[in-house]
């Protein structure tokens, strides 16, 4: 099996059998950014509160390292991943932000283009990638909390390059699924994809031998 296909299949097994402590912690990210969707939409300026839940994505990352490493989670692994990742969850969730910024101007700005239409489905493309890149990167830093962001940086480009084949496997396999969830509904995307999008990246971003103990 491909290293992107066993990523999907162990993350669907670990979704499943701890899918009760997944959500809760999903669902509070989930509200917390519906929550600053809501007032963006009213007063643009307050898409900066999106920071905000950095601590909440770090501790949700946290998880689905800790699961994929020991094969177990509880409840208090939420809060030890509040309680040792929130300033890295505040920097990188501070960097997605200006990401989603530069994404929202970009792809109106090629739709409105004589011949941008191809420029923005390029645009979007490269924004999947990044998307991945950025879910690979929140994986390494609180797996790796020794390491500087600056040192984790190339080492989550690293991990991608390095296995382009089964990158785009896993980029497009999960873009599916959580455009699925957003068809569905917003908060079920926010509670359940997301949620196994960072597992899956967990099993396929971290070293192959962690998974076989956890197997």
């Amino acid at each position: 099996m491909t290293r992107s296909g066993q990523a999907l299949r162990l993350a669907l097994r670990d979704f499943y059998g701890n899918s009760w402590r997944l959500v809760p912690l999903n669902a509070l990210l989930g509200a917390a950014l519906v929550a600053v969707g809501v007032a963006t939409f009213a007063v643009h300026a307050l898409l900066v509160l999106a920071v905000l839940a950095g601590p909440l994505a770090a501790a949700l990352a946290h998880c689905a390292v800790t699961l994929v490493r020991t094969g177990n989670l509880t409840l208090a692994d939420a809060l030890d991943g509040v309680r040792l990742h929130w300033r890295r969850g505040l920097q990188l969730a501070a960097a997605g932000t200006a990401f989603a910024v530069l994404v929202a101007l970009a792809v109106p700005f090629y739709a409105t283009s004589p011949l941008g239409l191809p420029l923005m489905f390029l645009a979007i493309y490269v924004a999947v990638l990044l998307g991945v890149y950025q879910l690979v990167l929140w994986t390494l830093a609180v797996a790796d909390p020794q390491r500087s962001l600056r040192q984790l940086v190339p080492a989550a480009a690293e991990t991608l390059v390095r296995r382009p084949g089964a990158t785009a496997a896993l980029t497009l396999v999960l873009l599916v699924v959580n455009l699925a969830g957003i068809a569905a509904a917003v908060m079920p995307f926010l509670t359940l994809t997301v949620a196994y999008s960072f597992v899956a990246i967990a099993h396929f971003a971290l070293p192959r031998e962690l998974e076989e103990e956890s197997c």
